[in-house]
Order: structure tokens, then C-alpha cells, then sequence
């Protein structure tokens, strides 16, 4: 039998660690399938999403700068995609492009491996497409308070519009301690940090940065640490949404914590 085919699309990708995770829960469940890297030139990635679908590909995962072009893209997209506007989880059935966004419920599931999220302040950093993703998500899990700042206060002010149970900050505004702080910025991924009141950090909050590293912390992560609060990055809210994706193209929920242990594995023997 023809392997079915799947594949990561964004740029870059080559450091992309979904095809490891992919395999590693195809081998739980006895599926043989391909996984491959596809970069992309985002002006021809309609094009490409087409192409691999025409060519026989069933499912792809979608990652920067793609996601919200991806969602435009789709005939029909699942209610937390649409609330997103972006999609992460492509696949063909009956001849429609299907789009969901699972970062939002990865996210979800690795914060409840350190914490219980209803009843709790959120101060969430950032505005842009990552925060569009998982606002959703963390709204259902009934926080106490949901506070949204960003460099660009128009930014948080008109995601407050859409999602009215946010309250837009900008960063100097901030003048009260939270139970967790997400970083949604692209600022780990550009090697800095975002300068935060100490304030923010006097309740000693979970500090959880969606950014991850191949080989040791991020610097959201590490400052974090520096303030003497727990920090945490997204390796686990990747394994988590692919887990999900993984479901939806499969119907089988695959074992996510053998996985997440090896990529730690990997993370501190890089260190080394």
C-alpha cells in the first residue's frame, strides 16, 4: 500500500522538528507514512498548497509566515480556525480544502501539565498572529483576567474589539502582578527581550514563551528564571498541536509525553 504523504510548509523550515514528531507518533500507532519539509516563496504558496494536494499529499502543516493565508485559502475551516483567522492543519475531503488551527488547544494542554488556568490573571504580549491563534482557547479556560499588551497599542485595542473580554495595555502601562505571562512576540526569535515593568513580575506568574530553541532557553525563558519566576517555552505546545493535528488526519490520539521527553533530551545534549 502507497504510503500517504504529509509535509510542513512556511519559511524557513529547515529546522522544523515536525517531521521528527510526526514519526515518532506514526510508530506508536503502526502507520507508515512520508513527512517532508516544503519551503516556500510566500508569493507562490497558493500555488504550492495546490500542487502537493493535485500531486496526491494529504495533510499539511502550516507555519510561519503562512498561517493566515492558509485560512483564506479554505473552502470549509473548523469554528477555532475561523475565530483565529489563521489555519495551521490543511486536508483534502470531497474535493474541499478543510483548515483548523490546533495551537490554541496545544497550548492549552502543555500549560495544564504546570498549571490550571480558570481563575487566573493573564497578561499576554503581543497582537499579532501567534496571539490571534490561542486567544480562543485560553477565553474558554475562564481566566480571571485577560490583559493584552503590546508595543503598538492600536494593535491590542482592535484585537479587544473582536475578543471584548480583553483589556489592551501598552507595555508601560502595565501596573499590576499576573498568575501567567505569554509571549506571543517575535522577540525570542530575534534574540531580545520586551522591557516589562518589575511589577508584572511580583506575584511570581508562569512566564510561557511560544518561541522555542533547537539547543537550550529562550531569552523570554531565560529572564524570566532571572526574575526568579518558573519559565517555560513552546516545545510543548508543539508536540501538543501537532498531536492534535495528527488526530484530525488519522483519528488516533497519539502518546505526546515519550515525544516531548526525547526533544528535551535533544535540547540539553546540544548544550553539551
Amino acid at each position: 500500500m502507497q504510503k500517504k504523504c504529509y509535509a510542513v510548509m512556511g519559511n524557513p523550515v529547515e529546522h522544523s522538528l515536525s517531521p521528527f514528531i510526526h514519526q515518532a507518533f506514526a510508530r506508536q500507532v503502526k502507520i507508515e507514512l512520508i513527512y517532508e519539509k516544503i519551503n516556500i516563496n510566500l508569493p507562490d504558496f497558493a500555488a504550492q498548497v495546490r500542487d502537493f494536494f493535485r500531486a496526491g499529499g494529504n495533510g499539511l502543516n502550516i507555519t510561519l509566515p503562512c498561517k493566515q493565508q492558509a485560512f483564506t485559502l479554505a473552502h470549509i475551516a473548523t469554528q477555532r480556525c475561523q475565530t483565529a483567522k489563521a489555519a495551521n492543519t490543511l486536508w483534502m475531503q470531497n474535493g474541499a480544502l478543510h483548515a483548523d488551527n490546533t495551537d490554541g488547544i496545544g497550548l492549552i494542554r502543555d500549560l495544564q501539565r504546570h498549571m490550571d488556568v480558570e481563575n487566573k490573571k493573564i497578561l499576554l504580549l503581543g497582537a499579532g498572529g501567534a496571539a490571534r491563534g490561542i486567544i480562543g482557547n485560553l477565553l474558554a479556560a475562564n481566566p480571571a483576567r485577560f490583559v493584552i499588551a503590546n508595543r503598538t497599542f492600536a494593535k491590542a485595542e482592535m484585537l479587544s474589539l473582536e475578543f471584548p473580554l480583553l483589556k489592551p495595555l501598552h507595555f508601560n502601562e502595565l501596573d499590576e502582578g499576573f498568575d501567567l505571562i505569554i509571549n506571543s512576540t517575535a522577540a525570542s526569535l530575534e534574540g531580545s527581550n520586551i522591557a516589562l515593568p518589575p511589577v508584572v513580575f511580583s506575584t511570581k506568574p508562569l512566564c510561557y514563551d511560544l518561541a522555542y530553541q533547537a539547543h537550550g532557553q529562550t531569552p523570554f525563558v531565560m529572564w524570566a528564571v532571572a526574575q526568579q519566576c518558573e519559565g517555560r517555552d513552546g516545545l510543548g505546545m508543539l508536540v501538543e498541536q501537532a498531536a492534535e493535528a495528527f488526530y484530525i488526519w488519522h483519528g488516533v490520539k497519539p502518546a505526546t509525553k515519550t515525544v516531548l521527553e526525547e526533544l528535551r533530551s535533544r535540547q540539553v545534549q546540544r548544550l553539551q
